[in-house]
Order: C-alpha cells, then sequence, then structure tokens
C-alpha cells in the first residue's frame, strides 16, 4: 500500500509537475467540452486551421517583446473573426476560405521565424507544446481564459444548441446567428490559445475533437456528451501526465495517445454504435 501511495504522490514532490497537471486539468475540461460543438458542427478543420494560423502571432509577439499568449490570441480572434466574416460573403466555400488563410499564416509565420538569424527558436515546443514549462503566470491566464469560455458555453447553451442543431429554426426565432456563430469561433480561438502550451500547434485538434467525438459514441444528450467528454479529458490529461513522468516521454503526446486509446475502445465497443454491436447485431438479423 505504501509503494502505491508513494507511487502515486512522488511525480508531485516537483512544483513543475504541480503546474503542469493543473494546466492539463484546465486544457483537459475546457478543450473537450467546447470540442462537442466542433464535433457536431464540422468544424474540426477550422480548428486545425486556426492551430496553425496563430504562428505569426506568436513571432510577431516576440518581436515586440509581448507575452506570446497575447500575440497568439490577438492573431487567432482576428482569424476567426474574418473568416467568418468571408464565409457568409463570398461565393468561395468556407472551407476553400479556411484553407486560404490557413496556407497564407502559417507559410507568414515560417518566413518571419527564417528572417530572424538571431532568434534560434524551438520549434518542437511551439508544434508539441511544453506542459511541464508552465509557469505561475501561464496558469493564471490559462485559468481565467478557461473560466470565460465555459461560462460563454453555460451561459449560451440554448443558443449554441438551436445553431447547432437546426440553423433554420434559429433564424425563425431571430436568434443573432451570426453573432452567435462569430462568438463560437472567439470562444475555438482562445482554447486554442489555452491549449498551445500544453500540447502544441500540432497536437491542439486532437484535445478538441477526440474526447468529443468518444462522447458522442456514448451519449445521446448534448449536456451528457460534455460531461463525459470533459471526464475523458480529465482522465486522459492525469493518466498522461503519470505517463510523461515515469515512461520518460513526452506530456502532450502522451495525453493525446491516452485519448485516442480510449477512443479505439469506445469505437468498438459502444452500445449501439460500436463496431462489434454493429457486427453482433449483423448476424442476428
Amino acid at each position: 500500500m505504501d509503494e502505491i501511495l508513494h507511487w502515486l504522490t512522488q511525480p508531485f514532490s516537483y512544483a513543475f509537475m504541480i503546474r503542469g497537471m493543473w494546466a492539463s486539468l484546465i486544457v483537459g475540461v475546457v478543450c473537450p467540452v467546447l470540442g462537442t460543438y466542433v464535433v457536431l458542427r464540422g468544424m474540426a478543420f477550422l480548428g486545425d486551421a486556426l492551430a496553425h494560423i496563430i504562428l505569426p502571432g506568436v513571432v510577431m509577439a516576440f518581436l515586440l517583446g509581448w507575452p506570446l499568449a497575447a500575440g497568439a490570441l490577438l492573431v487567432g480572434v482576428l482569424a476567426a473573426l474574418a473568416i467568418g466574416a468571408l464565409g457568409r460573403r463570398s461565393e468561395i466555400k468556407q472551407d476553400a476560405i479556411i484553407g486560404v488563410v490557413f496556407a497564407g499564416a502559417f507559410a507568414l509565420g515560417v518566413a518571419l521565424i527564417s528572417m530572424q538569424r538571431s532568434y534560434a527558436v524551438d520549434l518542437a515546443h511551439i508544434l508539441f507544446g511544453d506542459l511541464l514549462g508552465v509557469s505561475n503566470d501561464d496558469l493564471w491566464l490559462m485559468a481565467g481564459l478557461g473560466a470565460l469560455v465555459l461560462f460563454t458555453v453555460f451561459a449560451l447553451y440554448k443558443e449554441f444548441l438551436v445553431i447547432s442543431f437546426d440553423p433554420v429554426l434559429a433564424t425563425t426565432l431571430r436568434l443573432p446567428v451570426s453573432l452567435l456563430q462569430n462568438i463560437l469561433l472567439v470562444l475555438l480561438a482562445i482554447v486554442i490559445v489555452i491549449s498551445i502550451q500544453a500540447v502544441g500547434v500540432a497536437l491542439v485538434l486532437a484535445m478538441l475533437v477526440t474526447p468529443a467525438s468518444t462522447a458522442y459514441l456514448i451519449s445521446r444528450r448534448l449536456p451528457s456528451m460534455m460531461l463525459l467528454s470533459a471526464g475523458i479529458g480529465s482522465f486522459s490529461a492525469v493518466l498522461g501526465l503519470y505517463l510523461s513522468f515515469y515512461v520518460n516521454v513526452a506530456s502532450g503526446p502522451a495525453i493525446v495517445l491516452v485519448e485516442t486509446v480510449i477512443f479505439v475502445l469506445a469505437f468498438a465497443l459502444a452500445p449501439r454504435r460500436g463496431v462489434l454491436w454493429e457486427l453482433l447485431r449483423t448476424r442476428r438479423g
């Protein structure tokens, strides 16, 4: 018993592990809750694009001496609003617009990096995050932005529900559809900024989509889907951090791998929606 207790508590004898745990829990809850709307509305490509679009914001913030999160947030919010506006007013389909903005912004970020010969940028840190390098200031910023996202999601729960499942009804009810969609895009940009420190640009989409997709396979109601996805995200964050400490792997990829394993299990075993369930039903039929 003492050995098990020691195994469980040993990682948290280090301050950086405690900060990493709190940061991973914030990301593990906030990302999946908003991720339910990303899954239901088919916004996964947009989420991935926004994660890459903020790269020039990070570089420009460094050059100007700003906090990196400030540059990422500014560019992310502006890009989200621009994509929303162009998608409604252009004859080009929204996914094409997202692709154009995504490619252009990411190329700008890489170009800015290449011009700074004296800036020995660690691309691995930007791409895959540095969860164990989270500072107290980073943690407070993540907590504040995360609380803002959760408050907005629950305050506008009914409105987001309507525009996600029945846009025609939303128009009939005279809801401000464009405004609500812009708010959702801004929240997505904020969540991406929160997650960059933990898992980086390359893996932020997994934090948004994987727990929510797993919950979608198991639950049929949006509230339970949100709760379940947040639970999966939290569990994956904790287990991934333990794997990071004891197996000596990067913390962000470890968290995402745990989420992926849970998704595969749900994909195979979920009642009524799992592959094995479908095979059994086919044989009985």
